[in-house]
């Protein structure tokens, strides 16, 4: 099984950017689908981005299409998520999640995914 680990959260100005990192260990990250999701307070858990398993396809969820890079680095093993034109609403804990199956697609559901990482602070200032 694969560990994963979210490191880069912190607290910014709306309008900046901060780069996330999924580091994984035990296993390939090329070995699975990642998706990053994030849970505000008070809100469920939504799917943010995800790339499908060996750089499959990759989507966005709308509300970060366009600001959001979701990419591998397999050389260091690990999945980044670089969060552009940061709003107050970007506001949440972000995890990303390992999708054991052979999907080259990302998928949306937070079930699909099987195994996590303890989760990582945004916090976006207006």
């Amino acid at each position: 099984q694969v560990q994963l680990v979210e490191i880069g959260g912190g607290l910014v100005q709306a309008g900046e950017s901060l780069m996330l990192s999924c580091t994984a260990s035990g296993r390939s990250v090329r070995d699975y689908g990642i998706g990053w999701f994030r849970q505000a307070p008070g809100k469920e858990r939504e799917f943010v981005a995800g790339i499908g398993r060996s750089g499959g396809t990759i989507r966005y969820t709308d509300s970060v299409e366009s600001r959001f890079i979701i990419s591998g680095d397999n050389a260091k093993n690990l999945v980044n998520l670089q969060l552009n034109s940061l709003r107050p609403e970007d506001t949440a804990v972000y995890f990303c999640a390992a999708d054991a199956s052979a999907s080259y697609h990302p998928r949306r559901r937070q079930n699909d995914y099987d195994y996590w990482g303890q989760g990582t602070q945004v916090t976006v200032s207006s």
